[in-house]
């Protein structure tokens, strides 16, 4: 674990942290490319491979804490990332059927640190997270969590797809949640199996739900469409402890 802040600002501050090797999750920027600071903060962005977004000033004033970002603001991880290999040796050590969440595009914090605290209570062996558009481990997830990020291993990957394939290879079936599927109830969930949750508002991607095996619908009976992203997982992985015994 790293005690380090979540957010750092100004030109040479994100300079510094990109030189001094500090793990860089996303980068902020307002466009002025002529900008002599900026352009180098975008060559070393792109050394590390690093996602920027462009935004206007106003969105850098919210993101801001100290209102001093002189046009970028950049996100660094509160705590150190697990591998995907680290969370298949956990449920091998723990001689259990590997038990993982993923999620896909489910970029609230808060969010994050619900599911990682759901995650922790029902004996998942792990999160996977994507690189880019994703709530990442920053202190306000962590604080979300109330503290299961000490305990849950989080893994970040490049592409959603392609680890979703690797670990079909390696046993495991894939089910999203998505109001299109069948109920949950009648779907056998034991065995090795990734759990898949969606943006609130767009669900599970297209692409992403190509790869799944099976698609889960949670019962609605009221007039709401959609579930928050935590509460949904949280359903989901406690129909997956019942059917487990």
């Amino acid at each position: 674990m790293r005690d380090s802040e979540s957010i750092i600002e100004g030109r040479n501050e994100v300079i510094e942290a990109f030189r001094a090797g500090r793990t860089v999750e996303k980068v902020f920027m307002i466009e002025r490319t002529e900008d002599g600071p900026l352009k180098t903060i975008l060559r070393e962005a792109k050394k590390a491979g690093v996602s920027v977004r462009f935004v206007k000033k106003e969105r850098l004033e919210q993101l801001s804490e100290s209102g001093k970002h002189q046009g970028v603001v950049a996100y660094v991880a509160s705590m150190e990332y697990s591998q995907v290999d680290d969370i298949l040796s956990l449920a091998e050590e723990r001689n259990e059927q590997p038990f993982i969440i993923l999620l896909d595009n489910v970029e609230d914090p808060h969010n994050l640190g619900a599911i990682i605290r759901t995650a922790d209570a029902s004996g998942a062996h792990g999160v996977i997270i994507p690189k880019d558009r994703s709530a990442l481990l920053t202190a306000g997830a962590i604080r979300a969590s109330a503290g299961a990020a000490n305990h849950v291993l989080v893994a970040k990957v490049t592409n959603l797809t392609n680890t979703i394939e690797d670990l079909k290879k390696r046993g495991l079936w894939f089910v999203c949640a998505d109001m299109d599927g069948d109920t949950m109830y009648s779907l056998d969930l034991k065995g090795p199996i990734g759990v898949v949750i969606g943006n609130e508002g767009k669900g599970v991607s297209r692409l992403v739900k190509e790869h799944c095996d099976m698609k889960a619908a949670i019962p609605m009976k009221g007039k709401m469409s959609s579930l928050n992203a935590s509460v949904a997982a949280g359903i989901m992985m406690y129909e997956i402890v019942r059917q487990r015994g």
